[in-house]
């Protein structure tokens, strides 16, 4: 009998059964001297001392607030060192931190409130064209006349308390740096006494799923869930205490509050913030400044650095790891964030934001070759098993739907049972609707997800191997492949196209190289050469949207009822 596709982590290291708030508190005790947080743009540098000061006052003024261990507040902001000062000052005292994406306009906004019943927001008051001040007067015009009061908003009945970062006044706002003149001390008693009384198991973050395709849905996720997830990225990548992570990965995001802030956290790191939102130039220029030893990023950020004009300027010696996730990576990339950014350990990581986000990474012994063509193995205490459409699990080497459980995973979509019945198995199983192969050697690939895997006249074809060869054309920076209807197909491809800056293509010189080289049907039948690609704020392209301009330029009839 063949071996079944079944994997699970082993580990000598124990799983943290603390809060995030004690954890805090004992790294800040051990290690009050080194270096916690850079924020470059704010020119902001703290020790965990100094840290620990800011998250403690901001704690009590919260609990000033009337804010209950429960509550939840929401954060409405780029990278910025109040981000982070929120993330542990609300774990301190048990409140939910809703993790609001800064793309967000008013409508999408008015949902991730109203979803969760946040009882306060923190936000930025603008950011590039988004003017978040006006967005919430907009939705809640009762704001104006709250005065120090509480908000009673018609459309947000459970908002009482808007709070805006910086120093500018706003009518019925408060401002962030007055919450740590507002508590006082029976406030910090009541903050120790509440850091007590909680539960790891208790939920202390709500991430809403990309939204990709349908309304989002919000992702509650516990101490234990996303403490014990930084922790084992962190040992993963062999960080240790005084060393420096760069992370340009948006905070709203797993990767940011999770892969850095909590890794840096649970290892006496320093995380290092380059900018508001990922700029290539600051990131590059945040590495040879603070000598970082870690860099992150999704597949766009690395093409977006080493194809910057001053990439040759920047001195990166400093880097040995760090992650590509978010994104399948393209082989051909991952080769040059090994050679030309000297960053001999990079590791690559797969998850999902339902999972605290991490279930497999590569490791630091592992050769490049199963760095650059998989996910790496199964992370520790975790288990995954490779399903058909009947939920049997596969052999080992067979495509089939990735399924995980174990701590990492999430305690399911606020208010959304139905939803959470569907991705939860009774079992415990997380059914993350990504088609994926599990080796002999226990390694993972992932072949692509189940609903964009094209169907070509009965013939199953994975975007992803297709784009992995389009990378080797010397003239190809990017590319991406989708699915549009045919008629007489059912489905044909469509590939999007990033040209290499003084390069030149065209549609039949791109099938000519496909041509021999791989079978007829996955050569794509329509090409679009673009200057990039519709995407999210955490880089994950949006193929729905890409779908669904090629339908409307080609003038493709659509299938109802499939």
């Amino acid at each position: 009998m063949p071996r079944l596709s079944y994997v699970n982590g082993s580990s000598t290291k124990p799983l943290i059964g603390e809060t995030i708030g004690r954890i805090f508190d004992a790294v800040c005790a051990d290690h009050p001297e080194r270096l916690a947080l850079v924020s470059c743009h704010q020119r902001v540098r703290w020790t965990y001392a100094e840290l620990k000061e800011r998250v403690d006052a901001l704690a009590a003024g919260l609990v000033a607030l009337q804010l209950l261990p429960g509550d939840r507040v929401g954060i409405w902001a780029p990278n910025c060192w109040e981000w982070l000062v929120t993330q542990y000052a609300t774990a301190k005292v048990g409140l939910i931190l809703v993790n609001i994406n800064p793309a967000y306009r008013l409508s999408e906004v008015e949902f991730a409130l109203g979803k969760v019943q946040c009882k306060a927001l923190i936000t930025a008051s603008q950011l590039k064209t988004s003017d978040y001040v006006a967005m919430l007067y907009a939705l809640a015009p009762e704001i104006k006349t709250a005065g120090d009061g509480p908000i009673r908003a018609s459309k947000l009945p459970k908002l009482e308390h808007v709070i805006t970062l910086g120093e500018a006044k706003h009518d019925g706002f408060r401002r962030f740096s007055d919450l740590f003149r507002l508590g006082n001390q029976d406030d910090r008693e009541r903050v120790s006494a509440i850091a007590n009384d909680l539960q790891f198991d208790d939920p202390i973050n709500i991430q809403f799923t990309s939204g990709t395709t349908g309304v989002p849905k919000g992702a509650t996720l516990s101490h234990h869930n996303i403490l014990n997830n930084g922790f084992f990225v962190g040992e993963t990548i062999g960080l240790k205490p005084g060393e420096k992570v760069c992370a340009p990965v948006p905070l709203y995001h797993c990767f940011g509050m999770v892969m850095a802030n909590l890794a840096c956290l649970t290892h006496a790191a320093c995380v290092v913030y380059p900018a508001e939102m990922f700029d290539p130039v600051a990131t590059l220029a945040a590495v040879e400044s603070e000598a970082c030893t870690a860099l992150y990023g999704v597949p766009t950020m690395f093409i977006a650095m080493l194809n910057n004009p001053e990439f040759n300027s920047f001195y990166l010696n400093s880097l040995r790891t760090g992650i590509v996730a978010g994104a399948p990576c393209p082989i051909e990339i991952m080769r040059q964030v090994i050679d030309r950014m000297h960053m001999p350990q990079i590791t690559i990581a797969y998850g999902m934001t339902e999972t605290s986000p991490v279930s497999f990474q590569s490791n630091l012994e592992d050769s490049i070759d199963r760095r650059v063509t998989s996910v790496g193995r199964v992370h520790p205490h975790l288990e995954v098993k490779i399903i058909d459409e009947q939920g049997r699990i596969v052999p080992v080497g067979t495509a089939g739907e990735l399924c995980t459980r174990g701590y990492s995973v999430m305690q399911g979509y606020w208010d959304e049972p139905e939803k959470t019945s569907e991705a939860l198995d009774p079992a415990g199983w997380m059914h993350t609707g990504d088609l994926a192969e599990i080796d002999d050697n226990n390694y993972c690939n992932i072949v692509g997800r189940i609903k964009d895997m094209v169907i070509r006249g009965g013939e199953n074809i994975y975007p992803r191997e297709i784009e992995e060869f389009l990378y080797r054309h010397p003239a190809i920076q990017d590319a991406q492949v989708i699915g549009v209807p045919d008629q007489q197909y059912g489905e044909e491809l469509c590939a999007w196209v990033v040209l290499k800056p003084k390069h030149a293509l065209d549609a039949v010189a791109l099938r000519a190289f496909c041509s021999e080289q791989i079978a007829h049907y996955k050569i794509p039948r329509y090409v679009r050469f673009v200057e990039s690609f519709p995407t999210t704020v955490t880089g994950k392209v949006r193929k729905v949207e890409m779908r669904e301009t090629m339908i409307a330029e080609l003038g493709l009839i659509v299938d109802q009822a499939a």
